[in-house]
Order: structure tokens, then C-alpha cells, then sequence
């Protein structure tokens, strides 16, 4: 079964938030803004995705794998355990 959008929102979200903990949130949302087709809010709240949603994730994991490295990978693999229907793919 494919993830909803909802729970694409509901998944990127978590992954900001968790970046906002190790970057500070306003280099968090900063980074999420940067990534084409994310729409955040000021609190990191993922607003509204366009285009595919899968590319849209993987980009925003690039963005901060690219700042933290394996720190950021164990948070994401944190987030990503509680969605396994996101890695059946």
C-alpha cells in the first residue's frame, strides 16, 4: 500500500522537527525551505508537498545528511522505523 500525502506531511514533519533538536530549528526549517516542492511553516510544519512525494523526502534527507552526515542517518532511521509501509517500496 502507498503512503497518503498525509503521512508524507506526517513523515517529513518528524524529520525537520528531529533536525531542529540537532541543527536548531531555524537552520532546520531553513534547510527543509531549500528543498524544491516543501512547503514549511516557521515551526517546521510541513504545509503542503508538490510534486513526488518520495523525490520531495529523499531531497530533504540529502539536504541534511549533507550538514551532519550519520548523525542525521540515525535520526531519519529512527523516524522511518515507525512507517515501514515508507520502506516497502
Amino acid at each position: 500500500m502507498q503512503p497518503t500525502k498525509d503521512e508524507y506531511k506526517k513523515i517529513l514533519t518528524e524529520i525537520i522537527v528531529k533536525q531542529a533538536v540537532i541543527l536548531g530549528p531555524q537552520m532546520a526549517v531553513l534547510k527543509a525551505r531549500s528543498v524544491h516542492g516543501l512547503i514549511v511553516s516557521d515551526t517546521g510544519e510541513v504545509i503542503d508537498i508538490e510534486g513526488d512525494e518520495p523525490t520531495v523526502l529523499q531531497k530533504l534527507i540529502d539536504e541534511y545528511v549533507s550538514l551532519s552526515g550519520e548523525i542525521v542517518k540515525n535520526a531519519v532511521n529512527s523516524v522511518f522505523a515507525k512507517y515501514p509501509s515508507l520502506l516497502s517500496k
